[in-house]
C-alpha cells in the first residue's frame, strides 16, 4: 500500500502541519474533527 506525506495549513493561524498517512481523506477528516491532539486547537485545516 502507498503512503502519502501531506502538508496542512490552519485556516485560522496560517501555521503548517506535516504528516504521513495511507488514507489522506480520512486523515484530513480526523484533523478537522479534533481527533488529533497536536492539531486540535488550530482547526480547521486545509490540504496544501
Amino acid at each position: 500500500m502507498d503512503y502519502y506525506v501531506y502538508i496542512l495549513e490552519s485556516e485560522v493561524t496560517g501555521s503548517f502541519y506535516i504528516g504521513q498517512t495511507q488514507d489522506i481523506d480520512a486523515r484530513l477528516e480526523k484533523h478537522n474533527k479534533g481527533y488529533v491532539k497536536s492539531t486540535k486547537a488550530k482547526r480547521p485545516w486545509k490540504l496544501v
